[in-house]
């Protein structure tokens, strides 16, 4: 029979240590209270030292890693693949391959951005208070105009549109890209765009990595002023509590009835 032991031993002890700590401890201790999870007693504990990067050699590094594995390939191993070649172990025994899944916002379903989602991983693996990193990473993906990286090798073709997704969702982030460049989603200029996409994200998460460990980090993409008002009625404690997100809410809500209180002063 197999033991517990054994099968977390399948993963290797990085595997083991991200699965374990951060998809059974730290999702529910963030909403209970609780404390962690235990972990494997062959895994260690995270977070995992982190030394400060290059964001620069970390976006090239994910831009060339979402050439063979898509974007929550490519900005998680274009950061955790980075500390592997400075630090070795445990780094250089992550099961990388597992974030392939994550290609077209999660196995194609065009949910979370993958370009979001590796390094969200990333920052959950490496940082001891990884929600301020994430929330300034996600609000600025939707406030930027991305991509903002050129890669150093030839790309396979030029990019020259940006756009501003309004959203973390995959879905939203390429159709409004597409609809600027005048392209099809399956073409290879979105799929050039994205490879850009996933080497800023990786390159933005390095900075804020960077600052975390010199101390000196600041938000300064702050959760949307119209999203708060959405919360202070939806959200926890609000009026009608029925929901909950931080993502712009007008990007997809946009005929609420006249009814619906006004936002920005106007009616949705």
């Amino acid at each position: 029979m197999t033991t517990r032991r054994e099968v977390l031993g399948a993963f290797g002890g990085a595997g083991s240590a991200l699965l374990g700590s951060f998809l059974c401890g730290r999702a529910a201790a963030a909403e209970t209270g609780a404390a962690m999870a235990p972990m494997p007693t062959n895994a260690p504990a995270v977070p995992w030292p982190y030394v400060k990067l290059d964001p620069q050699a970390v976006a090239e590094r994910a831009y060339k890693g979402f050439l063979s594995g898509h974007c929550m390939y490519g900005s998680f191993y274009g950061i955790i693949g980075e500390l592997a070649e400075k630090k070795g172990a445990p780094y250089d025994n992550f099961p990388f391959a597992m974030m392939k899944i994550g290609a077209g916002g999660m196995a194609d379903w065009a949910s979370l951005c993958g370009a979001l989602n590796g390094p969200a991983l990333a920052i959950s693996l490496l940082s001891s208070d990884p929600k301020p990193l994430v929330d300034e990473l996600f609000n600025w993906y939707q406030a930027a105009e991305l991509p903002d990286y050129h890669p150093q090798q030839k790309p396979r073709v030029e990019i020259t549109t940006k756009s501003v997704s309004n959203s973390v969702l995959c879905h939203v982030s390429v159709t409004r890209w597409c609809e600027k460049a005048d392209v099809k989603a399956f073409s290879l200029d979105r799929d050039e765009r994205c490879a850009w996409l996933t080497a800023s994200c990786a390159k933005k998460t390095v900075e804020l990595l960077n600052a975390q460990a010199d101390g000196v980090f600041k938000a300064a993409y702050p959760i949307p002023k119209e999203v708060q008002e959405c919360r202070s009625c939806h959200d926890k404690g609000g009026k009608l509590e029925n929901t909950r997100g931080k993502m712009e809410c007008t990007t997809c809500h946009t005929t609420l009835g006249p009814k619906h209180p006004t936002v920005k002063g106007k009616d949705l």
